[in-house]
């Protein structure tokens, strides 16, 4: 039993040294207030927000898009932000029809616009469906802003903005993830309400 709550203690330290060291990088912390602009100024110009990921990220950007349409903190208007792992159709015949490397690219192609905000996350950053995504993005004159880890892999260099979390240990980034999610979505809504 005891190497079992050692186990537990040491993944918490792990969780908290991981977040601890986000405050001592000023490179991320300046992405994640240029996220933070990109987002407002979107959704500001009546523009929207795409998110996607795979497996975990999948989740994670159902997530964040439920802050904005729902609510963060704040009692407010929805924000249009749509999860594009949630339709499992589109999932499925674009995945059986042009391959599952083309799953996110096809639906930013008929969904994003120009100054929408499309926002890809991946612990590893070689997600090739991410990177196809990005590119189609940027050819529709969207910006992208990536959540990664693992040094950021490929999408590091395909994103306008990319955000990348210090570490190789795909739990500990997911959670990290969701921290950062949380933080862009707080101070989108406080940006938002001051008019």
């Amino acid at each position: 039993m005891r190497s079992m709550m050692e186990s537990i203690i040491s993944q918490i330290q792990e969780n908290i040294r991981i977040k601890q060291s986000l405050m001592e990088r000023e490179d991320i912390l300046l992405n994640i207030e240029k996220a933070v602009e990109y987002i407002v100024s979107c959704f500001k110009n009546g523009n929207k927000v795409l998110i996607f990921g795979n497996g975990g990220s999948a989740a994670d950007a159902q997530h964040i898009a439920a802050e904005f349409t729902g609510r963060f903190i704040l009692d407010r208007k929805a924000l249009p932000a749509i999860a594009i792992t949630t339709d499992s159709s589109a999932l499925t015949s674009i995945s059986n029809d042009y391959g599952f490397d083309d799953v996110f690219r096809r639906q930013i192609e008929g969904l994003a616009n120009e100054g929408d905000v499309v926002v890809g996350i991946s612990t590893s950053g070689k997600s090739v469906n991410i990177l196809r995504a990005f590119n189609e993005a940027k050819r529709k004159g969207a910006y992208t802003i990536a959540l990664l880890g693992k040094g950021g892999g490929e999408c590091r260099h395909d994103s306008d903005i990319s955000i990348i979390v210090p570490s190789d240990d795909t739990p500990r980034i997911q959670e990290t993830h969701i921290l950062i999610g949380h933080i862009i979505c707080d101070l989108v809504e406080k940006e938002l309400s001051k008019g």
